[in-house]
């Protein structure tokens, strides 16, 4: 009888850290469940935030662009030769206020260049500039540069339902022509450093 009683409270004593593991699996199980609700809640939040955040970008890039007052802030630059390079915003830059456009073009961080920040700025007038739109909200934006004694070419590729953009530099100094990706924003948004004109 004892043997017996002993094996029921061995049994019994199983069930019960079985039924404990269980427990806890699913109280680990439930918290896991709630911290994935409240990811996905965040996250989504985050979405929305971040909807909402690019589509005023796009709204004041737009507008920026239309009213000439407006910076393209390049984050990454293409060369003729194919060659691509990731290049400070503040430094790599088409600034247009009204009808000056300052284009300068800086990829070297260790270099001072003609212009003292790593490469070329030039500083001038703007005419014959052009802008049309097409059916899908795209904005192209072309101008001349007229600088003293050198110009540039301009032709600025806006995205819709964003402030993306891109630009083709035509230089009438030499055939290097420059491609540029950037963001549009409008001028006073914007901290570019201005280096010496050509």
């Amino acid at each position: 009888l004892g043997a017996g009683l002993s094996a029921i409270a061995q049994n019994t004593y199983g069930l019960d850290d079985g039924n404990a593991r269980a427990t806890r699996r699913q109280k680990s199980m439930s918290a896991w469940q709630k911290d994935m609700d409240e990811f996905k809640a965040r996250s989504a939040h985050d979405r929305q935030l971040n909807a909402l955040a690019d589509s005023l970008a796009s709204v004041q890039g737009r507008a920026a662009l239309v009213n000439q007052d407006f910076v393209l802030e390049a984050n990454s630059v293409t060369f003729k030769n194919g060659a691509n390079t990731f290049v400070n915003s503040s430094t790599n830059f088409i600034a247009v206020k009204g009808n000056r456009a300052v284009v300068q073009i800086s990829p070297s961080n260790f270099a001072s260049g003609p212009n003292g920040v790593g490469g070329v700025t030039v500083d001038g007038m703007i005419t014959d500039r052009n802008i049309t739109r097409d059916r899908k909200g795209n904005i192209n934006y072309s101008m001349n540069v007229m600088g003293v004694g050198i110009n540039a070419q301009v032709e600025i590729f806006m995205y819709p339902n964003t402030n993306g953009a891109t630009a083709t530099i035509y230089p009438n100094f030499n055939s290097n022509t420059v491609w540029i990706q950037g963001n549009i924003v409008p001028y006073e948004n914007s901290n570019v450093i201005e280096g010496s004109t050509l």
